[in-house]
């Protein structure tokens, strides 16, 4: 069985002196789910991460980011949002092979697949140069079509920044995933995808895509208000930060837990 961890809308954030302050929210929060996975008494098998890693694309950010996940001793697997910078984040994490490997030109996608434990990782590019709202080319649709077909006998996760399905949240909604049919067309062709996961929301929710089962992370930092009224009122609430952990099985069996940051022991034994 492989498990993946998923962090989620980091949002480190530098300050007006270009740095980023070391006991700010964003980052007590992150060290808090780094902590919180280095404690779990089953270690995960690497580290997702699904956008807005930065609050504003900045280099300083993302050193902060790289040095801050440093203690996880699993690959760690980084993916931009609409919040970040895909040439700044390639530049901190050009050690990364799979993500030094899309700097085909500026700006360029960042896109790629990786092997975690018998199970494929697949990172999609869902951000559009200028906008916050998520979508998929005919160009990216293709290269995914691509990764799938090259393993179909392989247990397969999909990560996007954007969720493919409506949150029912007006605020996330109309920062949607512009036009996911194309996405979903990929999909349904290939079915060892177990898990399509994604960020964006800054909460946990399930959904469904092409006949997969598809979820949201929580934010490692705020979660939003989870107003499902028609006018939706955006705000951030003072709920736990939290992340997810993702359980693929060899048969493709799929189980995906939600947890709050913070080092929970057991109280008491039950059997």
């Amino acid at each position: 069985m492989a498990i993946i961890a998923q962090l989620s809308d980091v949002h480190l954030a530098a300050g007006r002196d270009g740095e980023v302050d070391d006991g700010s929210g964003p980052v007590r929060a992150l060290r808090a789910a780094v902590s919180s996975l280095l404690s779990l008494p089953a270690r995960p098998d690497a580290v997702v991460l699904t956008g807005d890693l930065a609050d504003a694309g900045r280099p300083a950010e993302y050193a902060r980011l790289h040095a801050l996940l440093s203690p996880l001793p699993m690959a760690v697997f980084p993916m931009c949002g609409n919040h970040d910078d895909r040439d700044e984040m390639r530049r901190v994490f050009k050690d990364h092979p799979a993500v030094a490997a899309t700097a085909t030109s500026p700006q360029a996608p960042m896109q790629y697949a990786a092997d975690v434990a018998g199970v494929r990782l697949v990172c999609c590019d869902t951000t559009v140069d200028g906008h916050s709202h998520g979508h998929m080319s005919e160009e990216r649709l293709a290269w995914l079509d691509d990764v799938l077909r090259a393993a179909p006998d392989t247990p397969t996760v999909v990560a996007t920044h954007h969720p493919p399905y409506p949150i029912g949240m007006r605020f996330i909604d109309d920062l949607r995933f512009v036009d996911p049919a194309g996405f979903a067309s990929v999909i349904s062709r290939h079915r060892q995808v177990v898990r399509i996961i994604s960020g964006h929301v800054h909460r946990a929710s399930v959904g469904s895509l092409a006949g997969t089962v598809s979820t949201t992370c929580p934010s490692t930092y705020r979660q939003l208000f989870l107003d499902l009224t028609k006018q939706g009122r955006a705000a951030v609430t003072g709920e736990p930060a939290g992340f997810a952990l993702h359980l693929i099985g060899e048969d493709g069996t799929a189980t995906t837990h939600f947890a709050p940051t913070g080092n929970y022991r057991p109280l008491m034994d039950v059997e």
